[in-house]
């Protein structure tokens, strides 16, 4: 239109018009205003110049009209809501995780990557909540995490890892399976409801499945148990970092009461690790004079109300227990006594 628009005026110029009034003769007409001509077209030539300036001057603008519009409707609307640079801030993941599900379990999990600088997306299908996440500084993704389309807008052939926090069992085992069609060297990590969903859950393809319930069960179980943990792991700093690693190999803290009449005080240190058969050893005793044993031998001898550091392999509660539990009783001639 640039070039229509030069070459015209120019043509006009030569015929012995002025600039001005060939410019706003080009520019009347391609414009189809239709003011009628600023000087007489009375020539053969001006006749055929106005002519072509109509047909290649008006045909140009609806191209361009319609080329702008085109333009301004796909890519400036996009742009105004932030489409275009979720899409692109998207296609720049890599090694990322993907989390399903912006519910309470998600909500937690975004805070916790937010401060281990994991990089996350979310996939949400409710708005409104996508909306929250949005405006909590999260990457998120509106669709529905069961279809496939959606699992590869998010990049799951180069997640890392993905997550499905759901409160719907069905939908989780059907993302499980989707995603492992899509993606077969992610990790997949799901949350189930009931337990009877575990084994569906591995079934489609999940590397770890977690009950909330049961942890929920289990933990309640342990301040209940375990009292003492609660404030002797509390002072001790990074010890978030501590489980953590240990976690890895299988292994965990616990902190136990040596009860006046548990089954383990009054022996020593070998004597309850021999007992426990391989389910703890003992790192730390706390006496109540406040003196502190850090890596007691095995002849240390365990003192009614020593608090008792562990480091446990398998299940934290059944090794607890081992410390709980009442003292056995002794036969002495045809009496039981304990």
């Amino acid at each position: 239109m640039a070039t229509i628009f030069i070459v015209s005026t120019i043509g006009y110029v030569a015929a012995g018009w002025s600039l001005g009034d060939a410019a706003f003769m080009v520019l009347t007409t391609v414009y189809s205003v239709g003011y009628g001509e600023v000087r007489p077209v009375d020539t053969l030539f001006l006749r055929l110049w106005t002519t072509m300036t109509i047909v290649l001057g008006c045909t140009g603008m609806i191209v361009l009209t319609g080329a702008l519009i085109q333009v301004f409707n796909l890519y400036q609307f996009r742009r105004l809501l932030g489409l275009d640079r979720m899409q692109s801030e998207i296609e720049q993941l890599d090694a990322h995780a993907i989390v399903c599900g912006y519910g309470r379990i998600g909500v937690q999990l975004a805070k916790a990557l937010t401060e281990a600088r994991h990089p996350f997306l979310i996939i949400e299908r409710d708005p409104a909540k996508a909306e929250e996440a949005r405006a909590a500084g999260y990457l998120i993704l509106i669709g529905e995490a069961t279809q496939e389309e959606t699992l590869k807008q998010a990049g799951v052939t180069r997640a890392r890892v993905l997550a499905c926090v759901l409160p719907d069992d069905a939908a989780n085992v059907f993302i499980t399976l989707s995603a492992r069609n899509l993606a077969p060297a992610i990790q997949i990590i799901a949350r189930g409801e009931a337990p009877s969903t575990e084994n569906k859950l591995f079934h489609a393809g999940a590397d770890k499945v977690v009950l909330p319930t049961h942890i929920g069960a289990e933990r309640i179980t342990e301040l209940i148990l375990f009292p003492a943990t609660e404030s002797m792991l509390g002072d001790i700093r990074e010890v978030g970092t501590i489980k953590s690693n240990l976690n890895n190999f299988g292994l965990d803290l616990e902190v136990v009461t040596a009860g006046a009449g548990g089954a383990l005080t009054g022996l020593t240190v070998g004597e309850a690790e021999r007992q426990g058969n391989g389910a703890f050893f003992i790192v730390q005793i706390d006496r109540t004079n406040d003196q502190s044993i850090q890596h007691p031998g095995e002849d240390v001898r365990i003192e009614p109300g020593d608090l008792i550091l562990l480091v446990v392999r398998g299940s934290r509660l059944s090794a607890g227990a081992i410390f709980n539990a009442p003292a056995p009783r002794k036969r002495h001639g045809r009496m039981f006594i304990g």
